[in-house]
């Protein structure tokens, strides 16, 4: 059976944030993963899963400002500063809580600086791994659909996998969500296929609606499958919208079968 982490952005969003944690073990899981958590200190965060018996699995770099339109700094011309400092942060976060992964986030990007954007991507994706090598973190860079995330810098796995072989840096991966992809490229299972070698993590939801991945045009056992045949042992987050509560979703891994 997959491997679960509760992508608690997500999940459980009726509580506030700590109260999340809780949430997620009393469903279940032992691992969550989280989007944004620097507005609660990392000893209170650290303290709450201490005390739940869950375990940190990955977060993201920090947005930058949303209100301007920001949606991650890595691929923004002249802020580099800016992304060193917020990776930093991610760093320690993640460090301090022992979660192994960090959502670098690219950015939304002008048509017309693609280009230099993605040289600047580069440069700062690799600086930034050599330094999450000496913590035993993986940087993951993930593709955005161009529907819900207009003008990110990257929305294809086909992409990704080309910048990650130009960084060159062996713990720069590939996170697989099987909601953007699909909507973007679709043919999942044989980009599963093609780029196993360099998935370091997987998400899920339905396609179209990101509710729970037990409606919608995708199969996920078949997913499963693929993830399996081709070598993925890692965790899959669960990155959806519920439907209605998130306990009462739940019972979609009973009827794939997951549970």
């Amino acid at each position: 059976m997959p491997a679960f982490t509760a992508n608690i952005a997500f999940l459980f969003a009726d509580r506030p944030f700590l109260e999340r944690i809780d949430a997620a073990r009393a469903a279940g899981f032992d691992k969550v993963e989280c989007h944004f958590p620097y507005d609660t200190p990392v000893e209170v965060l650290q303290g709450r899963l201490d005390a739940a018996g869950v375990r940190m699995t990955g977060l993201n770099t920090a947005p930058g400002d949303i209100r301007a339109g920001d949606w991650g700094l890595a691929a923004l011309i002249g802020r580099e500063d800016e992304f060193e400092a917020g990776f930093q942060q991610a760093r320690a976060y993640a460090k301090a809580l022992g979660a192994p992964m960090i959502h670098v986030m690219a950015g939304v990007i002008e048509p017309g600086a693609r280009k230099q954007a993605c040289r600047t991507y580069v440069r700062n994706i690799r600086r930034a791994a050599r330094a999450a090598a000496a913590d035993g973190i993986t940087l993951l860079l993930e593709p955005l659909n161009a529907h819900d995330r207009p003008g990110y810098l990257v929305s294809r796995s086909d992409h990704i996998a080309t910048l990650i072989r130009e960084i060159g840096e062996p713990n720069v991966k590939l996170l697989f969500d099987a909601y953007h992809v699909q909507i973007m490229e679709g043919d999942l299972i044989r980009r599963i296929e093609r780029h196993a070698p360099i998935i370091g993590h997987v998400q899920i939801a339905a396609v179209p609606s990101r509710a729970e991945p037990d409606e919608g045009e995708v199969a996920f056992p078949a997913v499963f499958d693929a993830l399996r045949a081709n070598g993925y042992g890692g965790l899959i987050g669960l990155e959806y919208k519920p439907r209605g509560s998130t306990e009462e979703g739940l019972a979609w891994m009973e009827r794939l079968a997951v549970r």
